[in-house]
């Protein structure tokens, strides 16, 4: 197994916790997205970049960088269609 490349990330996000409305934080499951999952996130669905400008920015390879997306967004949707909380792991 090859050793985990440092990535560049530079987002800091001011929220790290998302929960339901409603329901009592002790009765929901959570789901964490990791740092490098919240700045695929950023980088490909708010700033608008493509794949590989993306992995570019965040110094690793495009396919990379699909996985780490493809992660992030399937946890999200988890989160939003089972009704569990999001935490945002800090650096």
């Amino acid at each position: 197994m090859r050793p985990k490349l440092r990535r560049c990330l530079r987002f800091k996000p001011n929220v790290y916790y998302f929960k339901p409305q409603g329901i009592p934080l002790r009765q929901l499951e959570e789901v964490v997205i990791l740092p490098d999952e919240l700045e695929a996130l950023k980088l490909y669905e708010v700033d608008g970049l493509d794949q590989k400008k993306a992995a570019v920015k965040m110094k690793i390879s495009q396919p990379t960088f699909a996985r780490i997306l493809d992660s992030a967004i399937k946890k999200v949707v988890l989160a939003i269609i089972k009704g569990k909380s999001i935490r945002i792991e800090e650096k």
